[in-house]
């Protein structure tokens, strides 16, 4: 190590606490070893913090919102907390509505729900699934991947500007994509949007543990993300943003909470009226523990400090990219370039591997768990390799065997609680399996490679 690089490791912070930092995994070559979970990108392991808190407070849950007694009163009042520290934790406008879902995906449907009926939509085919699919009822224009943040923006304005009829319109864009890490040009597209009549939602699912996320700065409507990729359990997500569309929309889910009156019609039937807030659209009786562990996460990575989280980030994209770099057989995949700004999300391919094969020798023989397949970004990632964008491909793994080609990546990605230990393991694995070859053997089960018994 160089003597900048050892300055540089000691200049960041220490990993956050989190849940299975010490877990050990056997290994089929035999013994155990600290598991290295590299695969923040699908679910983030909880922060200890946030663990801490749902703990302190689960013997204290009672339902929400109507009940009298003092659990329920607690609950109440830790549930609506939490959705004020969503709205600080974005910097949401003073009349925007926080409300709570079940995740990103959940959030961009239930906004789906609540366009205009004549909206059109404009979507990059570089979207998650969550962001790209939604959509299936409404006018949707999808655009070619750009190569370039200038040319996304460009793109997207004579997309706009041909627009016809000129009527309301909706942009969907990720914050950081799920298969490269790049960072998109948010602010620049949101001003794109705006110059041309159209609103923008703000897929943070990947953005949102990683950088902080402004709904004012961005200028942005609406702002999407996932609380077990921001180091919260429990199946809960937000969408938040401008109160109009979602006041005007039918409620996603009808039920009890999102109703404020129900009476009995003169012909048989029942009027509804229903809430003008965020509760229109939380039917039921929600994800209270989910809700309170997304404020936990919130708060824990407001106080360590996003700069400082940044910055031990960047640390450790760097060791791996390097690392990486070091190995001719392996290519990483990029939209932007090198020079991109990235999060800690990094997928590539090697000549030679199956890409399944590659990850399933990872965990068995290292300990390091990673995810192969097409991240449920299949355009994008089809895009990418090059291939012919009606290729057939799944989301997990290939029906390849060991050694044959497939059509899928390996992505490693990391984040706040994540060691230097685990990337320097997994730099080394990547070295180490090119150079040797795997040292077990290795077969197709179930459309997965697993290790030979």
């Amino acid at each position: 190590m160089s003597v900048s690089t050892a300055a540089s490791a000691q200049s960041v912070c220490a990993p956050l606490p989190v849940l299975g930092r010490d877990v050990t995994v056997p290994l089929v070559t035999g013994g155990e070893v600290t598991y290295a979970a590299l695969d923040y990108a699908a679910s983030a392991p909880a922060l200890q913090r946030v663990w801490d808190d749902v703990a302190a407070y689960a013997p204290y849950y009672g339902s929400v919102h109507r009940g009298a007694g003092y659990l329920s009163q607690l609950s109440t009042d830790l549930f609506e907390n939490a959705r004020r520290t969503v709205a600080e934790f974005l910097d949401c406008r003073a009349d925007d509505q926080v409300i709570f879902t079940r995740s990103t995906t959940d959030s961009l449907n239930l906004l789906a729900r609540a366009i205009p009926a004549d909206c059109q939509v404009f979507v990059f085919e570089t979207e998650h699934h969550a962001s790209l699919l939604p959509w299936q009822d409404a006018r949707v224009t999808y655009l070619n991947a750009p190569r370039t943040p200038q040319q996304a923006v460009e793109t997207l304005e004579r997309a706009l500007a041909d627009r016809d009829p000129y009527g309301p319109a909706l942009v969907c864009v990720t914050g950081a994509s799920n298969v490269t890490g790049e960072l998109w040009p948010v602010r620049e597209l949101a001003a794109a949007a705006h110059a041309h009549g159209a609103r923008i939602v703000l897929d943070a699912a990947q953005l949102a543990p990683h950088h902080p996320v402004s709904i004012q700065d961005l200028d942005v409507d609406w702002v999407a993300f996932s609380g077990h990729k921001l180091y919260a359990p429990f199946g809960s997500g937000v969408l938040a943003g401008r109160a109009d569309w979602l006041v005007a929309a039918e409620p996603y889910l009808a039920g009890g909470g999102a109703s404020r009156k129900v009476t009995r019609r003169e012909d048989g039937g029942v009027a509804v009226q229903w809430h003008e807030t965020a509760a229109r659209h939380e039917a039921g009786s929600p994800n209270v523990i989910g809700a309170y562990s997304i404020a936990s996460a919130c708060k824990a990575l407001t106080e360590a400090g996003f700069d400082t989280l940044v910055a031990r980030e960047q640390h450790l994209i760097t060791k791996v990219r390097e690392g990486l770099a070091e190995v001719p057989e392996v290519r990483i995949l990029s939209l932007f370039g090198d020079d991109a700004p990235r999060v800690g999300v990094i997928s590539f391919v090697v000549d030679g591997w199956n890409s399944s094969h590659f990850a399933a020798a990872l965990s068995a023989e290292y300990g390091i768990g990673v995810r192969d397949g097409l991240f449920c970004a299949h355009p994008l990632v089809r895009t990418l390799l090059g291939s012919d964008p009606q290729t057939q491909g799944e989301c997990g793994a290939p029906e390849a065997a060991p050694g044959e080609k497939s059509l899928n990546a390996i992505r490693v990605s990391f984040g706040a609680g994540t060691p230097d230990e685990h990337v320097e393991r997994f730099v080394i694995a990547v070295r180490e399996l090119v150079t040797d070859g795997a040292k077990w053997q290795y077969r197709t089960e179930d459309g997965r490679c697993v290790p030979a018994v």
